[in-house]
């Protein structure tokens, strides 16, 4: 490969206009990062039209005569330009638009370099420079920094003194000085040499001129950092809202509050002892048979949706949705000394809801809905799995138990089935045990499908 092809694509990346590096993951945000970049280039070409309409106010009022035309019709050219980038600017490499800013700095130099060909007036080329035009390039980079990426506002600046550097060095070449007026200005401040080369009508004041691209690049530079740093900190506080926005569809918010203000929380592997439930319509496989599909997803969202608030109230992760059911965890990601008691009060609450769901659905000439949930408490695995997308997970030994309590429901008609583990930690966690399985029957010795030995449960 030559160097020449090497260096084109290095080239691209830097001088054509893009967004910041930011990995588009999805079309959702690709499609947010072209809005933003249409919103900017709308707020950038009404910026330019208004900064142009006043500067041709500010023109008659500096110049009242009909000369200043040709700096409107300047203005007018500038205009277009803009209405022509909007219609280009896209996300991503465009060659369109990177065409027409470098058309764009161009049509200013030569504005303001080219001798105004409506005025009489005869003056040295080098009077061109000494009216400051050069400053109306500040306008056109204030306006870039509304839509460009921050390496398409550096290259502006780049282009901005290139282009004007080598407007003034062709005008230096190939101008003819106005004989004798140099002499006369030098002969009437004679024993003032710096007044008189500065009042000179031929010079072109080189040392300025170099000065003006310096202090223009400059603030190029500047605004291209702060650019850049600016996209930084929106797309960090994106990233972070987006993440607090996945944390809230399964922790209750307090511990959302907790997780956003820790350093990676989920990614060590540990074992801890939790409290894990597992709630399921009965019967729902009869109960979608031969109903409308969305009336069947309608039920589901309803259902899913008063357990999860009943999930998140008492201070429980919804770990996944299983269909017509979900599995809840009381302790992760973090233990507290009351998972026990918030998972048996959170298993009442459901019951308590579905009561209340259910005598609505009856006023309404609907079929009741009757679930059957599982506790159990005991140790479990939490950590990330997966390679390049992670979830959270919850494995062990007490997550297959509770969803074989749940299944018990249907075998002993009943709508709770708590493990004696689940008691016994009530116990400990110095609640009220009593109070909270003061409906509950002890059943000895029942055998658990999936289980090794017999388990004491407690049913309601």
């Amino acid at each position: 490969m030559s160097d020449t092809a090497a260096s084109e694509p290095r080239a691209r990346r830097f001088f054509f206009t893009r967004p910041n590096e930011v990995e588009i993951e999805n079309k959702y945000t690709e499609a947010a990062l072209e809005r933003h970049k249409r919103e900017g280039l709308e707020l950038a070409v009404r910026a330019r039209w208004i900064a142009m309409g006043l500067t041709g106010l500010l023109l008659i009022y500096l110049n009242p005569h009909w000369e200043v035309l040709w700096y409107h019709f300047i203005l007018l050219l500038i205009c277009a330009n803009g209405w022509m980038i909007r219609r280009a600017g896209r996300v991503g490499q465009s060659r369109t638009e990177l065409l027409l800013i470098f058309v764009d700095l161009l049509i200013m130099t030569l504005g303001m370099i080219i001798p105004n060909p409506f005025s009489d007036d005869v003056r040295p080329l080098a009077m061109q420079f000494r009216f400051d035009n050069f400053q109306y390039f500040f306008v056109i980079l204030a306006a870039g920094t509304m839509a460009y990426s921050w390496r398409t506002v550096i290259a502006i600046g780049t282009w901005t003194a290139i282009i004007w550097t080598t407007g003034w060095v062709i005008a230096w070449w190939v101008a003819f000085p106005i004989p004798g007026i140099s002499e006369k200005v030098a002969e009437a401040l004679q024993g003032y040499p710096d007044v008189a080369e500065m009042l000179d009508p031929n010079s072109f004041e080189v040392h300025d001129r170099i000065q003006q691209v310096i202090v223009f690049l400059m603030v190029a530079v500047t605004l291209g950092v702060s650019m850049r740093r600016l996209n930084h900190l929106l797309m960090t506080n994106a990233g972070l809202e987006r993440e607090r926005a996945n944390l809230s569809r399964y922790f209750s918010p307090n511990v959302v509050e907790e997780l956003s203000q820790n350093d990676d929380p989920l990614k060590q592997v540990r074992k801890e002892n939790v409290a894990v439930l597992f709630i399921d319509i009965v019967g729902f496989t009869k109960f979608a048979a031969g109903r409308d599909p969305y009336d069947v997803i309608e039920v589901l969202r309803g259902f899913h949706a008063r357990m999860e608030a009943e999930v998140f109230r008492h201070h429980g992760t919804l770990d996944k949705y299983l269909g017509d059911g979900l599995m809840a965890t009381f302790g992760t990601p973090v233990t507290t000394p009351l998972d026990a008691t918030n998972a048996v009060s959170c298993a009442r609450g459901m019951v308590t809801v579905m009561d209340r769901w259910n005598i609505e659905r009856r006023r309404a000439g609907e079929p009741e809905i009757h679930v059957g949930i599982g506790v159990h408490y005991g140790s479990v695995v939490l950590g990330d799995i997966g390679a390049n997308r992670l979830e959270f997970a919850v494995i062990g030994d007490a997550v297959n138990v509770a969803a074989k309590l749940e299944a018990m429901t249907r075998e002993l008609q009943v709508r709770i089935v708590l493990s004696d583990a689940v008691r016994l930690q009530l116990e400990q966690e110095g609640s009220s045990a009593s109070e909270l399985t003061a409906e509950f029957t002890e059943n000895k010795g029942h055998p658990v499908r999936g289980v090794e030995y017999p388990m004491d449960i407690w049913v309601m």
